[in-house]
């Protein structure tokens, strides 16, 4: 019985490729941690009661673009020997499609959109890139990248940055546990795992941790 051979050629070469380039260029470190969004969830329901449809996505990306606001030094791109903060927030979804793609397309100036359409551009552009029609512009001018794997029993794992990007943040699995609440007795958490790579040229490890806690802060604060 013969092997199965597959071409790294097409997209899943280009994506090969980038991502080998990505390694060589950037500086790479994650930081993990792990937040509750039992509130979150809860906020979920709620909104969904009251007949606004958004996703657990849509609200962590609703908390990454605030953060981002507060820590402008992650929004960004590295070209050459400059780092290049941006006004704006482009935020870069990771997109699975069939035949083992990947695609980041960006939804643009995304701090200037309402959680509702966030969501609504979120899901514009999975149906674009299913069809293949994104935009030279969609695929490329992105300034951080959200990759999501909340479906699968990842809880951490080790995003490789969206060159030229600064940083990517990945998010993992929900899973109950046992937390200790503010009055001592233990309760079941809805505990999240999130996994941040950062460009270490442009960004200390210092900063990038103060991110990914204000970014936990948010999230838990919802």
């Amino acid at each position: 019985m013969s092997d199965n051979v597959i071409a790294l050629k097409g997209m899943r070469g280009m994506i090969a490729d980038n991502m080998r380039r990505s390694l060589d260029e950037a500086a790479q470190l994650t930081h993990h941690a792990s937040c509750d969004v039992t509130r979150l969830l809860a906020y979920k329901k709620l909104l969904n009661d009251e007949g606004i449809k958004v996703s657990v996505e849509d609200l962590l990306c609703d908390c990454v673009v605030s953060t981002l606001q507060a820590h402008p030094a992650m929004n960004g791109r590295v070209k050459g020997k400059d780092i290049v903060l941006s006004s704006a927030i482009h935020l870069s979804v990771a997109i699975a499609l069939p035949g083992n793609l990947l695609v980041a397309p960006t939804i643009f100036d995304a701090e200037t959109l309402s959680l509702q359409q966030k969501g609504e551009a979120r899901k514009a552009l999975i149906a674009k890139a299913r069809k293949g029609k994104l935009s030279i512009a969609e695929m490329t001018k992105g300034t951080f990248t959200v990759s999501n794997l909340g479906l699968s029993r990842v809880e951490h794992f080790t995003p490789i940055i969206n060159i030229p990007q600064i940083a990517i943040l990945g998010i993992g699995q929900t899973v109950k546990r046992p937390e200790i609440n503010d009055q001592g007795d233990i309760e079941a958490r809805s505990m999240l795992g999130l996994s941040l790579t950062f460009d270490h040229r442009a960004v200390d490890g210092g900063p990038a941790a103060a991110f990914l806690t204000s970014l936990c802060e948010c999230i838990e604060q919802v």
